[in-house]
């Protein structure tokens, strides 16, 4: 059984930065694909990166060339490197092996 703990979320001004990290229990990370998802009060949830098993990644049109994916399978850790924050990527960002898990989450809040 794989379980998903983010961290890294809190409370930034517009155009700061931020980390999110994901650390993966269980069984062998390297071989999942692992996506950043997030839901702002009021809406779906959406997909924010995605990051497949051979490191191929892509982003949600609002947040490329800001956010960057990446992992560390010895450490079965995902990352999520925001920077360039706006308001509106205001939301609780989870973590998912595809297929097989989501995390809890973590609030990101973007405000002056």
């Amino acid at each position: 059984q794989v379980q998903l703990v983010e961290s890294g979320g809190g409370l930034v001004q517009p155009g700061g930065s931020l980390r999110l990290s994901c650390a993966a229990s269980g069984s062998i990370f390297s071989i999942y694909n692992m996506g950043w998802y997030r839901q702002a009060p009021g809406k779906q949830r959406e997909l924010v990166a995605r990051i497949t098993s051979g490191l191929k990644t892509n982003y949600a049109d609002s947040v490329k060339g800001r956010f960057t994916i990446s992992r560390d399978n010895p450490k079965r850790t995902v990352y999520l490197q925001m920077n360039s924050l706006k308001p509106e990527d205001t939301a609780v960002y989870y973590c998912n092996a595809e297929g097989i898990a989501w995390g809890k989450g973590t609030q990101v809040t973007v405000s002056s």
